[in-house]
């Protein structure tokens, strides 16, 4: 009787343990209020029970979508998507356990990523660095836009790449913004307002990272300059074991001696988001099943003291980016680090220089949103909005709209001037109220004066009374410069020097 009993309990626990095991999971970013991108073949997946068979009913099309799941319970399927709109769709998804998927709209899905200025929240939050942006309890009245839909992945940081993160979709509402992506918000805002159709956003950012945090730990081991950068990381954790070690021999000791398990010794933390690809892991490797459009990016700060390293580090990292993703070059749009005294002019260089590194990409210059003492300037609607015009240029066909404001391109010597050429200046420059400033020249002796710089039609011409025979030009290069060179679409011109004469935190 016993054993009949006891047989029975372990039919009863197997039973369970196969119906648990047979239920059809999908990830955190496959579900209600989700936005697919639009014509085009988009990602399904998630996990089931072995070689199980899964049918799906999209709700835009009549035939039924099939699918089995791998030996190891994997499953993925690609479908069609038809021309972005404001109906709303739900998608059946039938195997031992049935999941209806609800309120999904087709639009333009972005990734948004990066360190603190990308993750900087629209609202406020008290005794925090989040203030909350400029005029942000206007921006959050009105931000009443149900077809921008917004996801947040959870800081999280891990050694190995994840199948999955922690965050869901929201309808754009006053409620939801207020802790979302600034920038992001008003990047999609601004597309919203211009295409007319659902925007996905999906921000994944977290303060203080630098660009080897998002990088694939392949990328870092097979490049002889990033191995530095993993021999540091290595460095570092030896010292926090080495502290870790400490902390537990004077806790012992402490508890000896007081014969009490009370101690004030603090235990060493760990910072989990500074080491090498361990973002990429956990809250980029999840994501690349999902279609998107392309991204947008602010990040730099947290390398700043590396620039001549950051010149090689982010186009590795965008390249590694759309290898996994495998939709080609896709947009990737990134924001020059804003005037502040703990930055380098040198880090802008690099961004600056990577322009010419990485295809279909676009830099928004900030020298006019920047605060010389706050890392997070507030002015975060112009920095979304010139993101935007960059998409709408050259991902959505408005091929006559500036997107960019005068990019330094080549150089004329005469005499004892200097005659500087630009790009996106076809309208001209902005008259200024007062004279040109941030402009120095310079000889062969590399000492750089205060120079006069006036515009002559689509050029700057500069000099100095004190250079004779000049050979380079430095505009805005300082932590905090405050340029006033723009084109007449009032977009400020990037920093820039013609010369290539080594500084010292270029050889970092």
């Amino acid at each position: 009787m016993i054993y009949m009993r006891n047989l029975f309990l372990v039919l009863i626990i197997l039973s369970v343990q196969f119906s648990i095991k047979a239920q059809v999971k999908l990830p955190a970013l496959v579900a209600d209020n989700m936005v697919l991108q639009q014509n085009a073949k988009v990602n399904l997946w998630g996990w089931g029970s072995p070689n199980e068979k899964i049918t799906i009913k999209l709700g835009w099309q009549n035939s039924l979508v099939e699918v089995m799941a791998n030996s190891a319970g994997d499953w993925k399927v690609a479908v069609d998507t038809p021309q972005g709109s404001e109906k709303a769709y739900s998608i059946t998804i039938n195997a031992t356990n049935t999941i209806v998927l609800n309120n999904i709209l087709i639009g333009e899905v972005w990734i948004c990523s990066g360190q603190s200025n990308m993750y900087f929240p629209v609202g406020k939050e008290e005794a925090t660095w989040k203030t909350g942006v400029k005029n942000y309890e206007e921006e959050i009245v009105n931000a009443n836009f149900p077809n921008i839909r917004l996801f947040t992945v959870l800081t999280n940081a891990s050694p190995k790449p994840l199948d999955d993160v922690t965050g869901s979709w929201a309808a754009c509402s006053p409620n939801t913004i207020k802790t979302f992506s600034a920038v992001a918000y008003f990047f999609g805002r601004d597309l919203y307002q211009k295409l007319k159709v659902p925007i996905g956003l999906i921000s994944t950012s977290w303060g203080g990272t630098k660009a080897e945090a998002w990088t694939p730990q392949n990328v870092l081991e097979n490049n002889t300059d990033f191995l530095t950068i993993l021999g540091e990381d290595a460095k570092n954790e030896k010292i926090y074991q080495e502290k870790l070690e400490t902390y537990y021999l004077n806790l012992r000791n402490e508890q000896l001696a007081n014969n009490n398990l009370k101690t004030e010794i603090k235990k060493p933390k760990k910072e989990a988001n500074k080491t090498s690809y361990v973002l990429y892991n956990a809250m980029l490797h999840p994501l690349i099943n999902y279609r998107i459009k392309g991204v947008i990016w602010y990040q730099g700060e947290s390398n700043s003291g590396k620039a001549k390293l950051y010149q090689n580090l982010f186009p590795a990292m965008v390249k590694s980016w759309r290898e996994d993703w495998k939709q080609g070059d896709f947009p990737f749009y990134y924001v020059q680090i804003a005037p502040h005294k703990g930055q380098t002019p040198e880090i802008r260089e690099a961004q600056l220089l990577s322009l010419k590194k990485i295809t279909n990409a676009g830099m928004v210059v900030t020298t006019d949103v920047g605060n010389e003492t706050n890392i997070h300037p507030i002015d975060k609607q112009t920095v979304g909005h010139r993101l935007a015009l960059i998409a709408r240029a050259k991902t959505y066909g408005e091929n006559k709209l500036v997107y960019s404001g005068p990019m330094y391109h080549h150089m004329k010597i005469t005499k004892n001037r200097v005659q500087l050429f630009f790009d996106n200046v076809d309208s001209g420059f902005r008259k200024p109220s007062e004279d040109l400033k941030e402009f120095e020249i310079a000889g062969e002796d590399k000492i750089f004066y205060t120079a006069v710089a006036k515009i002559e039609g689509k050029t700057i011409l500069v000099s100095s009374e004190k250079v004779k025979n000049p050979v380079a030009v430095r505009f805005a290069w300082k932590p905090v410069p405050e340029p006033n060179l723009f084109n007449v679409e009032n977009l400020p011109a990037s920093p820039f020097r013609t010369d290539d004469w080594i500084i010292e935190t270029t050889l970092k």
